[in-house]
């Protein structure tokens, strides 16, 4: 209960500043790029599920365009994803805003992955314990298979987090998600294998 209250926010404010310090340039010179190509714009924002259920928005480097067709409706992600933007998502770089939300407290560096509010209908009664814990960055279910496993079994992964939560588990998942990174298995969406909507049965 210490761990998960007190030890587990403490490590995250650290394990963020000192991530920040680490990756600052790479940081400053995609939001550079960014900024030029989206015409001012850096960053994405997009509701998600948090912790008891409470609705924040994440933030992620912006990687596609505002294109729209000529009714005024946005095009297709596919054509709206700029060269730069597949390549930062490629490299899952475009996640590295949402240490911001950690930073502010409304995720965590490990835990469930935030998912949209659409979903929350859809849940099992026992899915919903999936928000007992803050979301993360990286998950149990991230390291465990990621986009190549069913909803059904993330779930299943997210619960066992929410459970067996300690500091060797999370110290597990952060060296598992630091060799997935290296190895670039599993690491994003991708046109061969998207992640596919959750409808409440998969």
């Amino acid at each position: 209960m210490v761990y998960k209250r007190y030890i587990k926010r403490i490590g995250d404010i650290i394990g963020t500043l000192a991530i920040f310090v680490m990756i600052s340039p790479v940081f400053l010179g995609i939001s550079l790029v960014l900024l030029l190509q989206n015409k001012g714009k850096v960053f994405f924002y997009q509701q998600r599920i948090g912790y008891k259920e409470k609705v924040f928005e994440i933030i992620k480097f912006k990687t596609m365009t505002d294109e729209k067709d000529q009714e005024g409706n946005l095009l297709p992600d596919m054509e709206r994803l700029t060269r730069f933007g597949e390549w930062i998502r490629h490299l899952s770089l475009d996640e590295l805003p949402q240490l911001i939300n950690v930073l502010k407290g409304e995720m965590s560096l490990i835990g469930p992955r935030p998912l949209l509010p659409k979903y929350l209908p859809l849940y099992s009664k026992r899915q919903h314990h999936r928000h007992d814990v803050k979301p993360g960055i990286t998950g149990w279910a991230q390291v465990n298979g990621r986009n190549s496993i069913s909803w059904t079994q993330k779930f299943e992964h997210d619960l066992y987090y929410v459970k067996h939560q300690s500091f060797l588990l999370d110290l597990k998942i952060v060296g598992l998600t630091i060799l997935k990174v290296l190895q670039r298995e599993g690491v994003n969406q991708s046109e061969i294998r998207p992640m596919q909507p959750f409808d409440g049965d998969n």
